[in-house]
């Protein structure tokens, strides 16, 4: 048997190697993307494309471009609007339905008549009038007792024909309405609140509370309904609200309530006093607190004069 020199046999050996490597790797070597860091993190550009849309801010062009998940209540909150308002400057039918890239007008059409509810109209004065008063000759003159005028007087009733009385018209069927329930009579109103959540007050309307009051608790402490009403809003599209919640009222009262930790009613629920709604968190907010207002017509009041005094 001839044996092959040393280096012949090394250099076959290697390219055996190589044959047998080429062979195994069927298709392209892992490429690693410098931009991630741990494994399963997408870069910088994947996460822009999924990053959550930009929270409803108030406008400082008077209009507003509708996105996915808006409703027309948070738009007109943001605003400090009146929802109806907002659907009326837009002759929007149903306060339900907005789509997405509508542009929105905040501010009253040129020539629109401002309609202001009755008990912010200022009370009517009384005043002079431009003429004087035009004065009339009585309709009867007062006779002093005597026979003759006694006479007269008698004999004129007896010439005047009594005033007979219409005929009695012909008898119809009554059409009966059902009664109309207390709950839905325009002039209802919300008689009584209640707090919406235990723990200590923090800030003050128009102060720390800025639009509301805040009050400080612990975590998951129950935040519930100050009045019976219809969830119609339920997100975090605000911006400084965090996980919002906005309840309407009877009487166009709004009730808000801000940085949940979560929400457990959604859009469209009906709601009752003191039902259980939220936990309280610090969703937006430095601290674990409930960040409550209450609105009428879109402009903010003082909780505090709503809600009954505390111990």
């Amino acid at each position: 048997m001839i044996r092959a020199p040393g280096h012949l046999r090394n250099i076959g050996l290697g390219l055996i190697a190589l044959a047998l490597s080429a062979c195994s790797s069927t298709g392209p070597a892992p490429v690693t993307s410098r931009t991630t860091g741990k494994a399963g993190t997408p870069p910088a550009a994947a996460k822009s494309a999924v990053a959550r849309p930009q929270p409803i801010m108030p406008s400082s062009t008077g209009w507003y471009t509708v996105r996915r998940g808006d409703t027309l209540y948070a738009i007109a909150f943001a605003n400090s609007l009146d929802h109806r308002d907002v659907a009326r400057w837009n002759q929007i039918e149903s306060v339900d339905r907005i789509l997405v890239g509508q542009e929105l007008r905040l501010t009253p059409p040129p020539g629109a008549v401002e309609v202001q509810p009755l008990d912010d109209d200022p009370k009517p004065s009384a005043r002079p009038l431009m003429e004087p008063t035009l004065l009339r000759s009585p309709q009867a003159v007062l006779l002093p007792y005597s026979e003759a005028n006694w006479a007269q007087v008698t004999s004129a009733a007896a010439v005047t024909p009594a005033v007979k009385p219409p005929p009695a018209a012909a008898p119809s069927v009554a059409v009966v309405s059902p009664p109309v329930p207390a709950t839905a009579a325009s002039g209802a109103t919300v008689s009584t609140w209640l707090w919406p959540a235990e723990g200590t007050l923090a800030g003050r309307f128009g102060a720390a509370g800025g639009k509301g009051i805040d009050i400080v608790g612990a975590r998951n402490t129950p935040v519930i309904a100050a009045a019976s009403g219809k969830v119609v809003y339920s997100g975090s599209g605000l911006r400084g609200y965090g996980k919002l919640l906005i309840v309407k009222h009877a009487g166009e009262f709004l009730s808000a309530y801000a940085h949940n930790e979560s929400i457990l009613v959604k859009e469209g629920d009906s709601v009752t006093a003191g039902q259980h709604i939220a936990l309280m968190g610090d969703s937006d907010s430095a601290r674990v607190e409930l960040h409550f207002e209450i609105r009428r017509y879109g402009k903010p009041l003082d909780p505090l004069v709503y809600l009954p005094e505390r111990s």
